[in-house]
């Protein structure tokens, strides 16, 4: 009991460092991503309002907001563990966490768990300011929780991997930039994928961010491009995939001991 409670403890501060960490500049990695997607949604939505049809009863900036939100969340999701790792293996500061007899679970949770603290916190941001450019509806709230959580951890998986791998700041933006960055604009944020040619709507079903936000936004509107289960289905079996490896790279200690 002693030592079950000895590694929750080392959890708890783990975590608690690395929700710190992002949360003494709260400026920068809250308010700001919280300020771009409100910009999106004045340009997109001023521009598009009256010249895009998405679904019949829902209003292009209707439309527009749980995407920015969704996006929000899964970008800020990623860069909060794969930043902090690739700061500590650059800064030198790793070691200390090194010599820890924590196992590569509470890493896991540890680094995972903030990435989601942080993801929803700039989600929750945008949800509130921009909420007032159009009256929300709770159709079927529990998707919204459902593929909140798990895009989130998913995410903050994914940025686990990135940050072992990268060795400098170089290929962490490379990441980010040629696979983060497209892989969520491209997955139906500004734009129903129903509106694309069979060709583009084909790869649109082969990312799974498409199926995070078309699942996240089934929970207003109770209106999807494909079944919340076949978007659960799809993002629950991503989340294990990637966790997995995570999981695999933090008990080899992969670019991490050397």
């Amino acid at each position: 009991m002693n030592a079950v409670l000895d590694r929750f403890a080392g959890v708890r501060t783990l975590l608690y460092k690395e929700v710190l960490r992002f949360w003494k500049v709260s400026f920068q990695t809250v308010a700001a991503p919280v300020l771009t997607a409100v910009l999106y949604l004045l340009i997109f939505g001023h521009v598009l309002e009256d010249h895009v049809k998405v679904f019949d009863s829902v209003g292009y900036t209707s439309f527009l907001i749980p995407g920015l939100v969704m996006m929000s969340v899964l970008q800020n999701a990623f860069a909060n563990s794969s930043s902090s790792l690739i700061q500590s293996k650059i800064t030198g500061n790793l070691v200390f966490l090194l010599v820890t007899p924590l196992s590569h679970w509470a890493w896991f949770a540890a680094y995972v768990g903030a990435s989601m603290v942080r993801g929803l916190a700039v989600g929750g941001g945008v949800f509130l300011v921009t909420v007032w450019f159009a009256p929300p509806s709770f159709a079927e709230p529990w998707w919204i929780v459902v593929f909140a959580v798990l895009g989130a951890g998913m995410l903050g998986s994914l940025g686990l991997i990135a940050g072992l791998w990268a060795e400098k700041f170089d290929q962490m933006a490379a990441f980010q930039n040629f696979i983060i960055m497209p892989m969520t604009f491209l997955s139906g944020v500004f734009y129903s994928v129903q509106s694309l040619p069979a060709f583009w709507q084909a790869v649109s079903h082969l990312n799974p961010f498409f199926y995070m936000i078309d699942g996240f936004r089934r929970g207003f509107f109770g209106i999807s491009d494909v079944s919340p289960w076949v978007s659960l289905g799809v993002v629950g079996t991503s989340f294990v995939v990637v966790a997995a490896i995570a999981l695999q790279l933090l008990r080899s200690g992969y670019k991490l001991r050397h």
